[in-house]
């Protein structure tokens, strides 16, 4: 078997020979994406329009964050506590992305060869730890309310900060969802669903403080709890993504778009082995090609081409593509 050579061309420099081209691909291909804490979805992170929503979306939710955490320690709500802790972490989301341009950019180095991007996985997974921390504290705070009941004070200002809650959330969710049509991020506009979801949190807040204000003491540490358990199943499906990608594992939808995108043009069974892995919000891919004995360095190399052609197509957070072309 006869392997031929192939130049391994990244994903800057076979852009910026598309961009001196002129060429422009007139394909999209879209795809479902999940919300997790303490990672940025990369079809965002690619895109200069997707980072000014997502920056913008931080300051809304840490300015919601900011007036929750006044009334907060004038009322002593533990049920605000635990709304307060689910708006932080969602602003916290946007930390993974400030570790990742601002140390990710920098270049590679001999001991650090791949460069810096697996430092947003481990800034992800601080997220994930500050997250499930203030979870727990929380959680011990709802039980403790419980045996240790204590009035609740200023509960105007408390259903006030329910409402700036739900309101914050929903003037994010609105922004996000609009970007995110605009240009064509379906992660964006699921980031929007997302937090106008968490605007309905909020609004457990204020069910806590009607219940307070009807003489029901107990309301308080159990929509504390109530939304304790929804940090808790943000923290197992974050933890599982950000352990995924420093592991080195692929979500299987990311493998089935390079087989899509590498198929174009040439027979399935060609394609004898895809390796993929996170760094950052760059995918590294590996791809083994066979093709027929009688083949040519030219033939493999134009095939190569054409492959690498169309990965950059249908990945646009592609980082670096190696393609080996072997002869039977």
């Amino acid at each position: 078997m006869t392997q031929i050579p192939i130049p391994v061309q990244s994903f800057d420099e076979a852009a910026a020979a598309q961009a001196a081209r002129g060429h422009h691909h007139g394909h999209h291909h879209d795809h479902s994406h999940s919300h997790t804490h303490g990672a940025i979805d990369p079809s965002i992170a690619t895109s200069e329009r997707g980072l000014w929503a997502v920056k913008w979306s931080l300051v809304g939710l840490l300015m919601t964050a900011s007036l929750q955490g006044v009334v907060f320690w004038l009322s002593g709500s533990v049920a605000l506590l635990a709304d307060l802790i689910h708006n932080i972490g969602d602003a916290l989301t946007a930390l993974p992305l400030g570790v990742a341009f601002v140390i990710g950019r920098r270049q590679p180095t001999e001991r650090f060869a791949y460069g810096y991007g697996r430092m947003e996985d481990l800034a992800g997974l601080a997220v994930v730890a500050v997250v499930l921390i203030s979870a727990i504290i929380t959680a011990y705070e709802s039980i403790e309310r419980f045996y240790h009941p204590q009035p609740l004070h200023h509960l105007g200002a408390l259903a006030a900060a329910a409402g700036i809650g739900f309101v914050g959330n929903e003037v994010v969710a609105l922004f996000r969802m609009r970007i995110g049509r605009e240009i064509n991020s379906a992660a964006l506009v699921a980031d929007g669903q997302h937090a106008m979801a968490d605007g309905l949190v909020s609004l457990a807040v204020l069910c806590s403080a009607v219940g307070v204000a009807l003489g029901y003491a107990w309301a308080d540490p159990v929509i504390g709890l109530v939304i304790t358990g929804v940090l808790l199943k943000i923290v197992w499906e974050s933890g599982q993504t950000i352990f995924t990608r420093l592991l080195d594992g692929v979500e299987p939808d990311v493998i089935e778009t390079i087989y899509h995108a590498a198929e174009h043009g040439m027979q399935p069974d060609a394609i004898q082995g895809v390796r993929a892995r996170w760094l950052g919000h760059r995918l590294y891919v590996e791809l083994d090609l066979l093709l027929p004995g009688d083949c040519s360095i030219q033939e493999g190399q134009a095939l190569a081409a054409t492959v690498r052609g169309q990965l950059e197509e249908h990945i646009p957070y592609l980082g670096h593509a190696a393609i080996r072309v072997k002869c039977r």
